[in-house]
Formats: C-alpha cells, sequence, structure tokens
C-alpha cells in the first residue's frame, strides 16, 4: 500500500510492544510537531491511516512527519503529498551525516534535501543539527559540515529548521550564531535546562518539548519548560520513540501526544485548552495552515528496510 511505513524499529528484549488505549481527546485541537511514522513499531504496528485517524480523534489534527536520510526523507515528501493530516520535514540527520561522508556521497545526498525542500507541502529542514553522544570525533567534521549546509537550505527555501540537539547544546547555540540562524528554527525535543531555555528566548528560537519531559528524572526539563516563553513552546511525539508517562518503553504515536500536554499544562499551572490552543497558534505561525497547499494522488509503495532514527 502506498506511503505505509518503510521502516521497522530495532526490538529490545522484555519491551511490552503493546499499544497503550488512547487518551482523552484534547478540548482544544493541536498538531504533532515531530514524528517519524515512517517507522513501524509494536507487535501490531498501525498503518498510516491508522495513526493518523486515532490522532484526529484525540484532537491532534495534524503532523509534521520527519526524514533522516535520502529515503526517508522521499517518502516524508511524497507521503505529505497525498496526506492532508501531513506536513514533512526533510534532512540528513547528523548521525548518517559520516557515514555518507565516508561513502563520498554527502554533497549528492544535500543536493536531494535542497530538491526536495522545494516541494509541496515540505515545510521545514530537520532533523539536522550535532549529536555528540552517538558520533565519535572522527565523525564530527562531516555533521558540522551537514548541518552547516541544510541551515543554508532552510534559509535559502525559507522554511522553518528542525534541530537535533544531543550532547552538543554549546556547540548548536554556537553554530547558529555563527551561520544566522533561520527566522523560525525550533529545538525538537528540547534537552536543555532553564539557563539554554532563556537563551533560545533571547533569540526567538521554539522549543519543542516530547514525551520525556513527563519522566519522573525529567526535573531539568521541566524548569527549562517554565523558563520559556509561552509564545515559543511547541509539542511533539517524536514518535515511536520517547512515550511519555506512564507508558513508557511502549511503543509511542501521535495519537498519545494529549499525555504530554497535559503533563505540559499541569507544570506550568495553566488550562489545558489555553496551553493548546496557544501551541497551535504557535504551531501554524512556525510551519503555516495545513491546508495551504493542496495534496495529490499517492505514488505506488517503496520497499521496507531496517533503521530508525533517535
Amino acid at each position: 500500500m502506498a506511503n505505509e511505513p518503510v521502516r521497522q524499529r530495532e526490538q529490545t528484549a522484555g519491551r511490552d510492544l503493546s499499544y497503550p488505549a488512547p487518551p482523552e481527546p484534547l478540548p482544544v485541537p493541536v498538531y504533532d510537531n515531530h514524528t517519524h511514522l515512517e517507522i513501524s513499531d509494536g507487535e501490531h504496528p498501525l498503518s498510516l491511516s491508522e495513526q493518523l485517524d486515532r490522532a484526529v480523534s484525540v484532537g491532534v489534527q495534524g503532523v509534521i512527519q520527519v526524514g533522516g536520510d535520502r529515503e526517508t526523507s522521499r517518502w516524508s515528501a511524497e507521503a505529505a503529498a497525498s496526506e492532508p493530516r501531513m506536513l514533512a520535514a526533510v534532512a540528513i540527520h547528523p548521525n548518517e551525516a559520516p557515514d555518507y561522508e565516508q561513502a563520498g556521497t554527502l554533497d549528492d545526498a544535500l543536493a536531494e534535501i535542497s530538491e526536495l525542500a522545494g516541494r509541496p507541502r515540505v515545510v521545514a529542514i530537520g532533523e539536522t543539527g550535532l549529536d555528540f553522544f552517538r558520533t565519535g570525533p572522527e565523525g564530527l567534521a562531516a555533521q558540522y559540515r551537514s548541518f552547516e549546509a541544510h541551515i543554508e537550505i532552510a534559509k535559502q527555501n525559507g522554511l522553518a529548521l528542525q534541530i537535533h540537539d544531543r550532547n552538543a547544546h554549546a556547540e548548536v547555540i554556537a553554530t547558529l550564531l555563527r551561520v544566522g540562524a533561520p527566522e523560525r528554527t525550533v529545538f525538537h525535543c528540547f534537552s536543555g535546562d532553564a539557563e539554554m531555555a532563556a537563551i533560545c528566548a533571547e533569540h526567538g528560537w521554539y522549543l519543542s518539548f516530547a514525551g520525556n519531559v513527563t519522566f519522573k528524572n525529567a526535573g531539568m526539563l521541566r524548569s527549562a519548560l517554565a523558563a520559556a516563553p509561552r509564545e515559543l513552546l511547541l509539542v511533539e511525539t517524536d514518535a515511536p520513540f520517547l512515550t511519555p508517562a506512564p507508558f513508557r518503553g511502549r511503543p509511542n504515536a501521535p495519537y498519545l501526544l494529549p499525555h504530554t500536554l497535559r503533563a505540559m499544562a499541569n507544570h506550568l499551572e495553566t488550562d489545558v485548552a489555553m496551553l493548546a490552543t496557544q501551541i497551535s497558534t504557535t504551531t501554524e505561525r512556525v510551519y503555516g495552515r495545513w491546508d495551504a497547499e493542496p495534496v495529490v494522488p499517492a505514488p505506488a509503495a517503496p520497499s521496507v528496510s531496517l533503521g530508525g532514527f533517535q
């Protein structure tokens, strides 16, 4: 079937592979700012239409589908072109950049991202950035080169930038300040502290919080959430990863985003409907409306391979 997942999440022993029950619907619809529906998960994986139908049923009216290499970026652009509830972000993930560089194909990959950036319903470049957790010193030059190229692609096309930042806060910020950040820059799965949130606020960068803000050990993230201006907040699932409490470790999906939003509202001591309204407005300010460009018939389905991005 066209536009069905093309990756399968690698399973770990002892993990509960059942999808949680749907939460109570949100009083005001929101958007999932960052998800990977190209990756299937669970004992009984959900189809793309099932994912989006479940999301809509609980008040998640649209998603940003994010690529991380050439194949999944193509998939994201093609799926968004034919699905009105989906917009796309395309990029080479920072942990993929060294592999492309070693193979001598990073320039070709970046050229393809540049081409995909001009397609209808592609609204962001991402996820791109720096990851010092999974990539060693030998791959950092490729990560920097790729990150800076993605920043330029975003600026050339007037698109938002979605940043992957893992164990590289100072270096990511320094790069943005050195080369100039796009007008709409989003820290996907924000992982910094209150001080970093203040830096983002100073520069008008957006902070997108995922399910890990609900974890018991995430006090630093909740402090950053409280420190961030409300008008810069976004929410995401990063599905199938980072399933919010109390379902940590089980398959994640956009329909579980209400758990994260309610946890955020509870920590901020604000009304869920008010926070949902503000985040929905902010999401459209960053990416535009989901109905801004028409959809087209879905293409033929590509082949399946293993992998995933975190």
